[in-house]
Parts: structure tokens; sequence; C-alpha cells
């Protein structure tokens, strides 16, 4: 059976045939593709195709597909158990590892997703400071719980909305939604509800609108902003974390958010998150403070075993300084290439992570964003997968160069760019 076959035999029993909104090609059109293997840098498809994957999970696999010691890992621990629903060494072991390359995490709650450690960092929040409203930004997604489906990002973007039906008002009633990049609606904000605002989320460099990275003095006007007003500062770094380096992007600035969420790339390809900060916020978590959550599966041993060792290997390894050549390499020949055909398209890159926006002007935030021709973005999709690259189906989502990618792989990518885009 090929993908076709396999999406039709899908629809019939999974609601779109998808279980994650983005995977049904709405945004580009077509048939989803249908993987059936992967390794290193390169994907088996279930149509008999090979493809280079700048994907790679959305996010989670810096390291490639299948990476030997990973794999390794993860077979171990199964083999001991896949959950106990009790605690384990490792936990303890893993724990100690993100604090140690985090230093402002003085302690950390493991979780099975991004979504659950943001909806957990504000629940927090709100039980630290006593307030209920929060700050977000438009075009910054969090997951999907009730309460942070406001203005979002990624999916909701390609499905053309901004918000979920079956979210009760009551829970969007407390949320403030200023533009990203702009400090100054922000303080408006606080100037006239500081006293209400438990805490600002973002993601400080924006994935889920393309790459958008914040403006100088953004973010530390944020930081300078939070304190003032008794406010907490929430850094999502379910994408940002140990992407630039092994550890957070917050800690490479020298920005220190009260609480930080992580996922994607701690789990090496298993479901997990993670929140931290210091010890007298998190300390506010059950069981030994009022703020509840809990898990079955949290700190699962086989995510854990993955995460651990992706991050050893990270730590150890250190292929940023690789990452960031080729992911310059390659928005440099999408820019000359553009600047060759006079094309109305400029590529954004921050290490391995590299958006390609379909219009010239400079992207600060949803609004320009959103102002990308988003038919151009399909076409550009459907060539390149027709030319042997798999890259988000999504114009609003960030691409992504792994350690496993190399300078033939770029070379071929800009090769096949520099062909002219066929209809769809």
């Amino acid at each position: 059976m090929n993908s076709a076959a396999w999406f039709e035999r899908a629809k019939k029993v999974i609601p779109g045939g998808v279980n994650s909104p983005v995977r049904a090609f709405n945004g580009v059109g077509g048939i989803p593709v249908y993987f059936k293997s992967g390794k290193g840098s390169r994907v088996q498809t279930e149509d008999g195709t090979e493809l280079v994957d700048f994907c790679g999970s959305w996010g989670p696999l810096i390291l490639g597909h299948a990476r030997d010691e990973i794999v390794e890992a993860v077979t171990q621990a199964a083999a001991d158990g896949l959950s106990f629903g009790a605690n384990t060494a490792r936990e303890a072991e893993f724990a100690e590892l993100i604090c140690s390359l985090v230093p402002e995490m003085e302690m950390v709650r493991l979780v099975s997703s991004g979504t659950e450690a943001v909806m957990t960092a504000v629940r927090l929040a709100r039980g630290v400071t006593g307030r209920r409203k929060i700050i977000k930004f438009d075009g910054c997604y969090h997951g999907h719980s009730d309460y942070l489906l406001v203005a979002s990002g990624s999916g909701l973007l390609t499905g053309g909305i901004s918000s979920s039906a079956g979210v009760s008002p009551a829970a969007t009633e407390e949320v403030f939604v200023a533009p990203y990049n702009d400090l100054a609606a922000v303080e408006d904000i606080l100037k006239n509800y500081g006293d209400e605002v438990a805490a600002v989320i973002v993601e400080p460099i924006a994935g889920n609108m393309g790459l958008v990275e914040p403006v100088p003095g953004f973010l530390e006007g944020l930081r300078a902003a939070t304190s003032n007003c008794g406010a907490l500062l929430i850094f999502d770094e379910v994408i940002n974390g140990f992407r630039l380096a092994p550890t957070t992007f917050g800690h490479t600035i020298g920005i220190e958010a009260d609480i930080t969420t992580l996922g994607k790339i701690i789990g090496g390809g298993m479901p997990i998150g993670a929140i931290g900060g210091r010890t007298d916020i998190m300390s506010h978590l059950a069981p030994l403070g009022p703020v509840y959550q809990a898990g079955t599966l949290s700190g699962n041993p086989v995510a854990v075993a993955a995460g651990m060792k992706t991050l050893e290997l990270l730590r150890d390894e250190s292929p940023y300084l690789k990452m960031e050549i080729l992911g310059k390499r390659l928005a440099d020949g999408i820019n000359r290439i553009a600047e060759e055909k006079n094309m109305q398209i400029h590529c954004a890159q921050r290490g391995g992570m590299f958006t390609p926006f379909f219009r010239k002007e400079p992207i600060r935030n949803l609004t320009d964003s959103k102002a990308c021709d988003t038919k151009e973005h399909a076409r550009y999709f459907h060539h390149m997968l027709q030319s042997g690259f798999y890259t988000p189906p999504s114009a609003f989502e960030v691409a992504f160069v792994s350690a496993s990618h190399t300078a033939a792989d770029i070379d071929a990518f800009l090769e096949a760019f520099g062909n002219t885009f066929p209809q769809v």
C-alpha cells in the first residue's frame, strides 16, 4: 500500500485521517506522505521513495533519525520495563543532568508533553502569585490547552483559524494577547492590569509562525517589566531548548526566566516534557505545595533513557557549530537564488533552524508572517518533495538542519530549489 491508500484507510477510523492536524497537508494540498523508517538525515516512505528530512519530527531529532546510541539506550530501558508509575533512579539522574546544563533550573518536574509542561507552568504561575491573568503573544503556540488557544500559531494558522471550537469564553477571558516583538504593548497592559497578571509567556525565538527572532531589547524588556509588577516570566523553550547550545536559549543570552518549559529535544524522539525553575517557585508543586500536577507516565523510563542519551551526546559532541554552518549555507543559498531570479522570498535562519518566507520584507510578528504568499509556499513544498526533500507542510513552521545532515545534502537541496517550481 502507498501513502494514498493508507490515507484513505486511516480516514475511516481517525478524524481527518491524522492524529495531528498539520499532518493532513491542508496548508499545502495533496496527499500526506506516510513514513516507514528513518536513519540519519533520511526517511523511507510507504511509496518506496527516499527523502532527505528537514522536518525532524518537528524538532526532536536534532541528532537525526535512529541514532545508534539512542536506539540502544531505548532498547535497554524497554527490556527493563516500559512503565512503572513509580519512582526510578533514572528520573533523578535525568533531572540532575538537566539542572547541570541549565543552572537557572534548580528543580525540574518531568511530564509527558510540551503541552502538559506549559499547562503546568501557567497553573504554577497562578498558584505562586495568586493572580489569574496572563499575557501571551499573537502567533506563539503553547500547546492546545483551552486558555492558550487564543491567537495561536502553528497548525491553527494552517487551518485558517486563530482559536478553537469547544473553548469556553471563561477560559480565555483572562488572557491578554500582544503582538510579538511589541514591548510597548506589553508595558501598556501591565500599566493597567499589572497587579492582576500572573505571568507573561513567550517563545524566546518564535517558531510557530515561521522562524521569527526577538528584536534587540524585547526579551530584556519583558524580564524588567514582569519583575517590576510582580508577574512571572515564562520562557516556552519546547522548540528553543537545546536547539542552539547544550542548554536553554535563555541561558545563552543571560536572561533568567522564572519558569522554563522544555520538550521535543529532551525526549530524543520519545514523548516528554519538563518544567523547571528556582526552588522557591517549583516548591509550590504538589506534594510540597498546593499546586497540583500528576501523570501516570511522567518520567517514563523509556522516554527518559532516550532524552538522557540525547542530551549527553549534545553536551559531549556539541554539533552546534556544524549545524550553524550548514544552516547558514542553506539560507544564504536560498537568498542568493531568490535575488538572482527576482523571487519574492527570503530565508530566515538561526543555527540549524530556517524558514523560507515568501515575501521580501523582514518578518517581525504574526501580521508580517500572514502577509507571505502561502500559495507559493505550497508550490515550493511540493517541488522540494518531488525532488526528494521533506520540509514542514506548513508555511508557519520552522524547518531544521540536524547534526546528521551533510554539506552534500544542503547543496543538493539548493540545486533542486534553484529549479523552477511547477504549478501545483
